[in-house]
């Protein structure tokens, strides 16, 4: 059995033998030659191994090593991080990365990452300069706000405005906007990490102006905080304190009042049925701070948005944890570009895509879906192909009530299932996410572009014929 296993060793090809197969040089230009060779001997060290350890019985062709070999540094060359085609409906995926950018904003990125740029240095003076400049006077002139500034994530940010305005002091917030914003973040342990102490006051469906009154301690509260609760609604016997009523309570109590709004909605949405709150209705309350996401609602990069008095965002820009939190130059790049969007709101529906795919009418993505569901037919046989109404999410903890009304292609093989077929969309070179409803693949137009049609046809095309040789 032994001397079996010897001979079989003695058949597997050398290293250097197998790098000199003209299969290979395709990679040479594109592909690193480290990667080339740990590819070439990780195959031949699993040959050996599944050899020694009795899995194989035989070596193979020289065929079937170089193929897996090719397979090996097709795989590695794939990034870990990649493009998919949302099927799913669902406009600010969370898991699929929320927002894409618009057309500007991605060139603004693509200017700056390739070249040197202005990052902190003022070309007028010839001196250091600020990040924040870069952003704060687009977004003071779109929001009205005094002052403004960009950090990584919005819970970056509620840290840093409850660490500088707050830190070793009571914050009062009302126990009905104790939020959990995902990933089992908390807002009672971001403030814990601020340093600032949590005063929750009321109860989860109501609380009133008495409220946080009674819980005021002179001397010991630091700040009034109001969190929107974006992604959740509590409905029925509630009350809650408003804006307006916050506003009144910080001025009373000298206390400045701090708006976690999540979301960060800009453009006024009602018409489609998204009844959020704006920023500029926010700010035009008084508000002292208000911290929104970049890249829900918005439709920019992901990063934290501090907008309010001046007085207190420079607090923030001063304090350490401002520079732990700082954004880098791509994203204020398309931070600036994205706000630059909003100077014409008509525009900027059709421009930003998170506005754009919100605001399509139905009667438009039924025509799309009828012109997907035309070519998968035109190119397959084994599929049950129809356009169907449907109901489609905002997502992104963002508008959690809203359902969009929407069309979708449904889908169904004839020998395949709708989990195989799941799978091996999935597989795709772009993977192409879809959702499964009523034992249909359900392809929803809302969150898939025109140019993206043809690798969903190919897709099908490809399934196509393997049904019909199964």
């Amino acid at each position: 059995m032994m001397e079996d296993r010897r001979e079989l060793l003695r058949k597997i090809p050398k290293i250097d033998e197998v790098l000199q197969d003209e299969r290979l040089f395709f990679f040479t230009e594109s592909t690193p030659r480290a990667v080339i060779v740990d590819s070439v001997r990780e195959v031949i060290d699993e040959l050996r191994k599944d050899i020694l350890e009795g899995r194989r019985s035989q070596v193979g062709t020289k065929e079937t090593l170089m193929t897996e070999i090719v397979a090996r540094i097709t795989g590695k060359k794939k990034k870990s991080l990649r493009r998919v085609i949302n099927a799913t409906g669902v406009v600010l995926h969370t898991n699929l990365g929320r927002a894409n950018l618009s057309d500007k904003a991605c060139e603004s990125i693509m200017d700056v990452a390739r070249n040197y740029t202005n990052l902190e240095y003022d070309v007028k003076r010839g001196s250091r300069g600020s990040r924040h400049d870069h952003v704060e006077k687009i977004l003071t002139k779109i929001t009205g706000a005094e002052a403004a500034m960009v950090v990584n994530n919005n819970a970056a940010a509620t840290m840093l405005c409850l660490s500088a305005l707050a830190k070793d002091k009571e914050v009062i917030v009302s126990r009905g906007e104790l939020v959990e914003i995902g990933g089992s973040f908390r807002v009672p342990e971001i403030m814990e990490q601020s340093g600032a102490r949590l005063m929750d006051v009321g109860t989860t469906n109501k609380t009133k102006p008495s409220d946080y009154l009674n819980a005021y301690h002179e001397g010991e509260t630091g700040a009034l905080m109001k969190v929107h609760t974006s992604n959740y609604r509590i409905l029925g016997f509630t009350q809650e304190v408003e804006l307006p009523e916050m506003v009144e309570l910080g001025k009373k109590l000298n206390l400045p009042v701090i708006y976690d709004m999540g979301s960060g909605l800009m453009a006024d949405l009602t018409d489609c049925g998204v009844d959020e709150p704006t920023v500029l209705d926010a700010l035009k309350t008084g508000i002292d701070v208000i911290l929104f996401s970049g890249d829900k609602l918005l439709g920019g990069p992901q990063g934290g948005i501090i907008a309010g008095k001046k007085e207190y965002i420079d607090k923030m820009k001063a304090h350490p944890l401002a520079r732990a939190f700082r954004v880098d130059k791509m994203t204020l790049a398309a931070m600036e570009a994205t706000f630059f969007e909003y100077s014409d709101i008509r525009q900027a529906r059709k421009t930003i895509p998170v506005l754009n795919m919100i605001t399509t009418p139905a009667a438009e993505l039924k025509d799309k879906a009828e012109r997907l569901a035309g070519e998968i037919r035109r190119t397959t046989h084994n599929f049950t192909v129809e356009v169907e109404a449907c109901k489609d999410q905002v997502g992104g903890g963002s508008a959690p009530t809203v359902l969009l009304d929407g069309y979708a292609v449904a889908v169904q093989g004839r020998t395949l299932a709708p989990e195989k077929i799941e799978r091996l969309l999935r597989k795709e070179e772009i993977p192409i996410i879809i959702r499964i409803t009523h034992n249909q693949v359900y392809l929803d137009v809302r969150t898939i572009r025109e140019d993206e049609f043809e690798y969903i046809v190919a897709a099908f095309t490809a399934m196509d014929s393997r049904q019909v040789e199964g």
